[in-house]
């Protein structure tokens, strides 16, 4: 949280910064409208000043899409230098983000956006932060970011296994990918009508499909203030409230039960916003205190379900004899492995940047038990 300050027309001004990621508020800032060209936003923008837009909303779409190519053309001048591999990507990425996120607009103190042709922000917004108190800046990207996650939320994500959507809130990594959740349906249960522990829930889809499969109760946990709200709206929306008990817990909830699910980050890392911590882990940590802790959270003859991708591997982040010695060492045995292939649509784009590695990408459902019993 901050105040970001500026002048314009000859007054002293000043708003709000709170950003999602933990940018701090800019110390310089100029006022641009449809009159700035592209050309000159990337040079300013690139020099760390903050650009408060004026002009038209469409307009300043258009510009960050003009800026966005730019990045790209440069980036592409440093992949042709032989500057690639997963930790340039991140650094790009996070450069695209921030000189992206120099485009800033002013969200009045009732979350509407004063600019011509701009659409009504308001309840999007609401979702997002919360009851409106006084004016706020934030990135155009963020408020784009805002618009979307209003959208899924209201249109929800089709997932077959339901024979439902799942409506994600902002904030909270939606369940694009079926494969993963497609594994936690076909997999034989343990027990008949288990108690489940679902840990790092995000929106519930897995607790969801788990008691629609049966379970007897399932506790589903998140650190995410966001997730365990969007996962209570979705288990009432789905009518499994009185199986699924969501609480903002961080991992293992008190008890034992006979299954406990966990599909953790799935690469090491350090997240820049609420909603990369859906995708990176600091150090593994997430997936070393699932491990750890799982014998002592299962009831006898209980199974673990630890969902992961290879992607980590084929990124050269971790090993597989990495995870296996983390699972020898908790006092674990497997199972069984199910694997199966991603259907996103990243695995057959040739442009992206990780290509190679998406494309040898394997999503894998381990079948864990306690190795002493």
């Amino acid at each position: 949280m901050g105040t970001i300050h500026w002048t314009e027309d000859g007054a002293e001004r000043s708003a709000q910064w709170l950003p999602e990621s933990s940018t701090p508020a800019p110390s310089r800032v100029v006022v641009v409208d449809d009159t700035t060209t592209a050309n000159a936003a990337f040079r300013l923008a690139k020099g760390d000043t903050a650009l408060l837009w004026r002009g038209d909303y469409h307009n300043a779409r258009q510009l960050l899409r003009a800026m966005d190519r730019r990045l790209e053309r440069e980036a592409a001048r440093k992949t042709t230098r032989g500057d690639a591999g997963f930790t340039a990507h991140r650094a790009a990425r996070a450069r695209r983000a921030r000189v992206l996120g120099r485009l800033i607009v002013e969200l009045e103190d009732d979350h509407s956006l004063d600019l011509r042709r701009a659409p009504d922000v308001r309840q999007a917004c609401r979702e997002a932060y919360g009851a409106p108190t006084t004016p706020r800046c934030i990135a155009l990207t963020e408020l784009l970011g805002v618009i979307g996650a209003h959208q899924w939320h209201e249109k929800g994500v089709d997932v077959p296994a339901l024979g439902a959507s799942i409506h994600p809130g902002y904030g909270v990594f939606s369940p694009v990918r079926g494969e993963y959740i497609d594994l936690v349906a076909t997999t034989s249960l343990p027990t008949e009508a288990p108690s489940v522990f679902d840990l790092g829930t995000g929106t519930g889809v897995l607790a969801a499909v788990l008691a629609r499969r049966g379970a007897r109760r399932v506790t589903a946990t998140d650190t995410n203030p966001r997730a365990v709200h969007s996962a209570r709206e979705n288990m009432a929306r789905l009518g499994h409230e009185e199986i699924v008990t969501v609480t903002e817990t961080d991992l293992y909830p008190p008890g034992r039960a006979d299954l406990v699910v966990c599909n953790p980050p799935w690469l090491p890392g350090e997240p820049t916003s609420m909603l990369e911590a859906g995708v990176y882990d600091p150090d593994s940590d997430m997936l070393r205190r699932f491990l750890d802790g799982l014998a002592d959270h299962l009831e006898v003859g209980g199974e673990g379900w630890l969902v992961l991708s290879d992607l980590a591997e084929h990124l050269g982040l971790r090993t597989r004899d990495e995870l296996l010695d983390r699972i020898d060492a908790a006092g674990l045995q497997v199972l069984q492995r199910r694997d199966t292939a991603p259907r996103h649509p990243r695995a057959t784009d040739a442009k992206d940047a990780l290509h190679a590695a998406r494309r040898a990408e394997v999503t894998s459902l381990w079948r864990l038990a306690d190795a002493a019993r």
